[in-house]
């Protein structure tokens, strides 16, 4: 990687927060019935699903926090990532029944070849989350033709390219979740970390999934989209000293930064039958930083 490029599957990182006051704070579970016996046992939301992320690989990213929930509630989760041994180890690392595949989701010939590979093993494809993505934090006149077309290649021609290859299976089915990863610095116009042409993907997403929301709700195919705001990782806590985080989180109403198991758990109501009459839609995650 050169020019100060690095990895993220959300607005601004893709690591989970290392929590140590209110400003990191772990998310509530909002998803487990308490008993008469005060015995918590967990809602089965994606029982027998099969679902895919792209992106997932990485330990302590967006995409593995959204694989564990999804298996959690009874999905049996396919990891899709460049490294094909790393998908291996997250998917074993779920438990038995789930599957890690290489694909690189910019290549239309990997894409097609990975989701075969799905179909053949699973027989079927209920969910997909288009969790990869890259950015860069350069500025306008810094970004050269390559920058921009790698940024564009996996965040917006890799959600094309995945979900035209599930669609069909999809359709044929005759249901079907797809969960597209923006970003805030789409709505905002530029984000903290993300440069422009990572802003220009991730609105490029947006537009995308309402479009094939549109066009795919006949077919009972529901597409809808996550716009996570500034999610507290290893990569910005690196970026950012402490003055600088407290004063971004100042501007946050809910006073904290987001932590991927936010993302997650919203992943996770799209891809669900919770959702069931919700299409098109774009459900921010931001702690009120950005209201529009």
């Amino acid at each position: 990687m050169t020019r100060g490029e690095f990895f993220s599957s959300t607005s601004e990182g893709s690591v989970i927060a290392r929590r140590q006051d209110r400003e990191h704070s772990e998310p509530i579970d909002h998803l487990n019935r308490t008993h008469k016996n005060n015995q918590r046992t967990p809602l089965m939301l994606l029982q027998g699903k099969v679902a895919i992320i792209t992106g997932a690989a990485s330990e302590r990213g967006i995409g593995r926090a959204t694989a564990v929930t999804f298996a959690q509630h009874g999905a049996r989760v396919v990891i899709l990532d460049l490294d094909e041994a790393a998908a291996r180890d997250a998917a074993a690392a779920l438990g038995e029944g789930h599957l890690g595949l290489a694909a690189n989701v910019a290549d239309e010939s990997q894409v097609k070849q990975a989701v075969a590979k799905i179909i053949e093993h699973f027989g079927r494809i209920d969910v997909l989350v288009n969790n990869a993505g890259i950015t860069q934090p350069i500025k306008t006149l810094d970004i050269r033709p390559g920058d921009y077309d790698k940024v564009l290649d996996v965040s917006l021609r890799g959600t094309l390219l995945m979900s035209q290859a599930v669609i069909p299976t999809m359709r044929a089915q005759g249901s079907g979740s797809i969960v597209c990863m923006s970003s805030v610095s789409a709505q905002r116009g530029g984000g903290i970390f993300g440069g422009p042409h990572y802003s220009a993907a991730k609105a490029g997403v947006l537009g995308l999934g309402k479009a094939m929301a549109r066009e795919f709700g006949p077919d009972q195919i529901r597409i809808n989209s996550i716009a996570p705001g500034l999610i507290h990782t290893d990569i910005t806590g690196g970026l950012m000293q402490d003055e600088r985080r407290h004063a971004i989180i100042e501007g946050i109403p809910l006073g904290r930064l987001g932590a991927a198991q936010d993302v997650a758990n919203a992943a996770l109501f799209l891809a669900s039958d919770l959702s069931s009459y919700l299409t098109g839609v774009t459900l921010d995650v931001n702690g009120g930083m950005l209201i529009h």
